[in-house]
């Protein structure tokens, strides 16, 4: 048997008992794994449903450009239907998203606009915004807007939904879910309960989101609203793809603890899952004094690793949020090991022949070069031999004429890797940055001296 295109291969994707990450867990828990999809996420479901209903509706007319505001998975799923059934597609994402879904996007030859993350979705500027500037502007244009068409939820209604009632042969009591646009859980979750009413739909949010309290309260309260990692879930509006009477509770789980549960998946589970899905292990885990040794959980694993290998998958990108703390030396590390003495610096105004001085009686041949305190440029010893065999009379002229480019600035939870390959011949030294603006220097010495101790 074959078939007849990829869209085809969508759905009845596998659901995987969890046994190491969640054995503090009385019940039983698993996992749907979706990014089995062709796509690699669930998004393909919601996809190629919202493209079908627009080709029925007569919204989308052939030939046109499909444009959208998007994470990444869900531009991945209308990408792909968009090359089956002949349409182009625009899509604008924030620079939140990982490269690796920008990449992906372009590698289905999608046009992707990247937008700022920090601004209000009314803002001009916002990915929402410019999604639905650029359907006005382009001719036979259709924007899905898939936080609040229905067709999404429609899509888990149709599809998700009764794959897991026989996949558990209807002995699912919970569903645990990233909300995000609010499809997969209020599809899944208005399917299930029709079964059974008993079954509790659980919906996992980030800090930063409105979710939350706006279930518990009513209340959309623009205070909770500020900047986080946690790709795929939580918003700062609320999609009508959201339903608030399917989900009975949302928790709120931190950045930190869904980037170190996602790598957790991969490395005690040797499943290769996304960074919402750590979300939904991580919630379930606080949420574990609910669930009793009878009670069958069904989580669901939107996408797939491979989207976040340059975050969550990346160490040195952990340590720089301070997510990671192991035995690996970082900038804290070796300072800590490092004889403290006050970084020593020249005003770029300084003459060359002070600096010479300066060097010299401190028995240096590196300084960095400050201009009203900030560090602007660095000065070696190689420079000053340049430049005085070309022009001995510079002596006089002000440092700035000969500084070079300052020393790359890294923070206390760089690692010893990422420092080590930063020092070459152009740079014999880098800059530590403290939360109070201060700053220390990390030379080879430092690093030899700290391994060696």
């Amino acid at each position: 048997m074959w078939y007849n295109n990829i869209l085809e291969t969508i759905g009845n994707t596998p659901l995987v008992k969890l046994n190491s990450v969640t054995k503090e867990i009385q019940a039983t828990v698993l996992a749907k794994i979706e990014a089995t999809n062709p796509g690699n996420s669930i998004k393909d479901r919601m996809a190629v449903k919202m493209i079908e209903d627009a080709e029925k509706s007569g919204k989308l007319k052939p030939g046109g450009t499909i444009i959208e505001g998007t994470s990444g998975n869900t531009g991945m799923g209308l990408a792909m239907a968009a090359i089956i059934k002949g349409y182009k597609c625009i899509f604008t994402t924030t620079d939140k998203q990982s490269k690796e879904k920008v990449d992906a996007l372009r590698a289905f030859g999608a046009e992707v606009v990247v937008c700022p993350t920090n601004v209000d979705p009314e803002d001009p500027r916002s990915y929402y915004s410019v999604s639905s500037r650029l359907e006005k502007e382009t001719p036979n244009s259709w924007k899905p807007n898939q936080y609040d068409n229905l067709s999404n939820t429609q899509a888990h209604y149709e599809q998700t939904g009764p794959e897991i009632w026989e996949q558990t042969e209807g002995k699912i009591t919970h569903l645990v879910v990233g909300v995000g646009t609010g499809g997969t859980a209020s599809g899944i979750g208005k399917y299930l309960k029709e079964k059974n009413p008993k079954i509790q739909v659980w919906g996992i949010d980030t800090y930063g989101s409105v979710f939350k309290k706006y279930k518990e309260t009513g209340i959309l309260d623009k205070d909770e609203i500020y900047p986080y990692i946690t790709e795929g879930i939580g918003e700062d509006f609320l999609p009508q793809n959201v339903d608030f009477d399917v989900i009975d509770l949302f928790e709120k789980v931190t950045d930190k603890d869904a980037a170190l549960m996602t790598r957790d998946i991969a490395r005690k589970e040797g499943i290769f899952a996304g960074n919402s899905s750590g979300s939904v292990i991580a919630g379930l885990l606080q949420l574990k004094d609910k669930l009793k040794p009878e009670d069958v959980v069904v989580t669901i694993f939107h996408d797939h690793g491979s989207r976040y290998m340059g975050k969550m998958f990346n160490e040195d990108w952990l340590r720089e949020r301070g997510f990671l703390q192991d035995e690996k030396l970082t900038a804290g590390g070796i300072l800590a090991k490092k004889e403290q003495q006050e970084i020593i610096t020249i005003d770029c105004q300084k003459t060359i022949l002070e600096a010479i001085n300066n060097m010299n009686t401190l028995n240096i041949s590196q300084i960095p070069v400050t201009q009203q305190g900030m560090v602007v440029g660095k000065l070696a010893e190689s420079d000053i031999l340049r430049a005085l065999m070309e022009n001995p009379s510079l002596k006089s002229a002000p440092v700035q004429e000969i500084m070079t480019a300052t020393f790359p600035f890294v923070d206390m939870n760089t690692s010893i890797d990422r420092i080590s390959s930063l020092i070459n011949k152009e740079n014999s030294a880098v800059l530590v940055e403290f939360e109070d603006g201060k700053i220390d220097i990390i030379t080879q010495y430092d690093i030899i001296n700290a391994i060696s101790a």
